[in-house]
């Protein structure tokens, strides 16, 4: 697609769901893409499948939630290819629970990936992109940074955050697109961790109309397609049927 070709696009939790599907369409569009996510031998197998349909990408172990390691992820994309074009926000965690259960670690868990990822992530690449005169920041929000639900109070905090930090970001940027995508019910890995049994129910009962994570990579190409003077600043893409 126009202005997707030889795009460096870097992808935080690239290793399943929203973050490998995008990887494999944008590469398909042209886009040289770096993977990152903790678990190296999916990303080393989804990069092999990527080349073998012709397409660029590399991979890195990365956790987001440190901060260095995230530099390290950014510039390993830049001195592969020589620039950072998108940096794609992508990895998060969605443990739900009542606020009641007061399951504070998972808390702190979601607000480290969650928000400081996206921090981590926007400090690592903005001086890069500055210097280099423009660039491209995606961000994964989600339907909860606009509704919230019982047992996702804080997971929707956290998004609401996404979406603040992005809004925040284009208003002070000049040459610098942002982008936040906010998925609706997707059938992913997303809240494979949540131990409380009555919101695992919830997430079961919502996951019966969920879309599959290419309806949301064909979001993220649609933003980074764009001419560069065009910002989509934000996509919803949700089931037909979520009413929420």
């Amino acid at each position: 697609m126009m202005n997707v070709e030889n795009k460096v696009i870097a992808i935080t939790g690239a290793s399943s769901g929203i973050g490998e599907a995008s990887a494999k369409l944008l590469a398909e569009n042209g886009a040289k893409v770096v993977l990152g996510a903790r678990r190296t031998e999916k990303l080393e197998t989804i990069v092999e499948e990527i080349r073998k349909q012709g397409g660029t990408a590399e991979f890195k172990a990365l956790d987001v939630t440190d901060r260095e390691d995230v530099k390290a992820f950014i510039h390993f994309a830049k001195d592969k290819f020589g620039r950072v074009d998108v940096i794609f926000n992508n990895a998060g965690v969605m443990p739900l629970s009542p606020m009641n259960a007061l399951k504070v670690e998972e808390w702190d868990h979601m607000i480290s990936v969650n928000i400081h990822g996206v921090l981590n992530g926007i400090a690592a690449g903005l001086p890069i992109m500055e210097a280099q005169g423009g660039g491209q920041f995606i961000n994964t929000a989600s339907i909860g940074a606009h509704v919230v639900a019982p047992t996702a109070a804080v997971y929707c905090a956290t998004k609401y955050a996404v979406w603040a930090l992005s809004e925040g970001l284009r208003q002070e940027s000049n040459n610098i697109r942002v982008t936040t995508i906010s998925p609706g019910v997707v059938e992913t890995e997303l809240g494979s961790d949540i131990t409380d049994d009555a919101s695992k129910g919830f997430l079961q009962e919502l996951r019966k109309t969920a879309l599959t994570s290419d309806a949301i990579a064909r979001a993220v190409l649609y933003a980074v397609s764009q001419p560069d003077d065009v910002d989509v600043n934000e996509v919803i893409v949700r089931p037909i049927r979520q009413m929420m």
